[in-house]
């Protein structure tokens, strides 16, 4: 989850919400990818979670990245809660995974030669404490009684909140990880292009991503219990929002949306003030009665749009959210996927196509088959895995296009980077099936070695 903002301008209208946001419109020549992802750490004897705080932790984990690898420490309360290196960061969500924030980055072999130093770096320190991690959408042993609240302000106060909005925010916070790419659009325009093909394709994500089948030792019957956990957490700030397909939708209608989702919080000096359940359009007129007569300030409003977790998201960037996390390997699939897909003119005509009938049944119904069923899934007529085969397929011509070389002009594009995704379109297995597969076959239902063998 993001770190508060901090500094930002006055804020005096909708309006001003809305320039803000647009003000992240780039020239294609400066779009960038930025990668995310979260991992389950655990102790290599007994594979159990680890603690904030002890010989095998988080906080030793911290701070051996810290002392071994030039990261800078960020610390609230006294705690250290994350680190920064240049544009990059590292955080902690609420049980504990550690997740990646991978800086803006030109190319995916970029983003991937990231994303692999930082998982050797995470491997070198937790070698020597006795700690491993490991690429899961769910926690597929551990209790909720197990997972230790990290000690963040904004965590204590949505742990506090969840049960009143829905009946899995909890197991969201402490147990579930993803693995997601925020991209840049060039206008409002292209960002509703963008917008409304990455909703309809969410689903795909969600398909060929799926690796989350079990929940405290068992097989949830579910291909994405993560996917499933989303459906339910709170219907105010998740989903497909329809009005991004309404006539008409641009940065202020996204703004509008954004001002009634009820606040979690008004991060000051660094104390989190609980503003659970107001309204930013009181804080905007001068009447949140946390902090009478205040009024907010941009870095507040980056905060509040880091609260609202639909299916793909609108910041001054655009985040992608449907994957579960997984294998070392698949964590370059998922920019390669919506990079081939949006960042070429071609290719995302080419997705508008492919996704101009989809209505908000098909949305709907595609995000709920996906978790359930994966790649088998079917809803409104249209199978996910036909409809998987050929967005990767148009991503693979969108990543032919860009033509964006690596290793020094021996690698001519970027589109070994989905032959994962291949592979799931031929076989029909996701890595849920393959963990499904093991478990009832090789491992004859001893869940405990999922960990040996797909540990990073």
């Amino acid at each position: 989850m993001s770190v508060p903002q901090s500094g930002g301008t006055p804020v005096e209208s909708r309006e001003d919400l809305a320039r803000w946001m647009e003000e992240g419109c780039k020239p294609e020549a400066e779009w960038r990818i930025g990668t995310e992802h979260e991992k389950l750490g655990y102790t290599e004897k007994g594979y159990r979670p680890i603690p904030y705080e002890g010989p095998a932790s988080v906080h030793a984990v911290l701070s051996g990245l810290r002392d071994q690898f030039g990261w800078s420490p960020v610390e609230e309360e006294g705690n250290l809660i994350g680190l920064t290196r240049g544009a990059a960061g590292i955080s902690l969500e609420p049980g504990g995974a550690l997740e990646l924030a991978g800086a803006p980055l030109e190319t995916i072999h970029e983003t991937c030669d990231e994303v692999n130093g930082h998982l050797r770096e995470v491997q070198q320190v937790a070698k020597g404490l006795g700690v491993e991690f490991i690429g899961l959408g769910f926690a597929p042993e551990w209790r909720h009684e197990d997972m230790p609240l990290m000690p963040k302000g904004r965590y204590r106060l949505m742990d506090a909140y969840m049960d009143t909005v829905g009946t899995t925010g909890k197991e969201m916070m402490r147990r579930s990880c993803t693995v997601q790419v925020n991209l840049d659009f060039a206008s409002e325009r292209d960002m509703v292009r963008k917008l409304r093909v990455a909703l309809n394709l969410q689903p795909v994500a969600t398909a060929l991503f799926a690796n989350s089948p079990f929940k405290e030792g068992e097989p949830t019957g579910l291909k994405s219990y993560r996917a499933k956990i989303w459906r339910y957490l709170d219907p105010a700030r998740t989903g497909m929002p329809a009005f991004v397909f309404e006539e008409g939708f641009g940065f202020e209608r996204w703004v509008d949306w954004a001002l009634d989702v009820p606040m979690y919080f008004v991060h000051r000096d660094g104390v989190y003030h609980d503003a659970l359940g107001k309204s930013f359009r009181d804080f905007l007129d001068g009447r949140l009665d946390v902090l009478p007569g205040e009024r907010p300030t941009t870095a507040d409003w980056a905060d509040h749009l880091t609260t609202l977790f639909p299916e793909a998201r609108v910041k001054r960037f655009m985040e992608m959210r449907g994957a579960d996390g997984g294998p070392w390997r698949r964590l370059c699939a998922l920019p390669a996927l919506w990079v081939g897909l949006l960042y070429d003119e071609g290719a995302l005509s080419a997705a508008e196509d492919l996704t101009r009938d989809f209505t908000q049944a098909t949305r709907d119904g595609l995000r709920r088959a996906a978790a359930e069923d994966g790649l088998q899934g079917e809803a409104e007529g249209v199978g996910l895995h036909d409809l998987c085969r050929r967005a990767v397929e148009i991503a693979d011509v969108g990543l032919k296009a860009r033509a964006k070389p690596g290793a020094g002009g021996l690698i001519p594009d970027e589109t070994h980077f989905l032959n994962a995704l291949h592979e799931s379109v031929e076989t029909g297995m996701a890595p849920a099936d393959v963990l499904l597969e093991r478990y009832r076959g090789e491992w004859h239902g001893d869940l405990s070695r999922i960990y040996p063998e797909f540990r990073y």
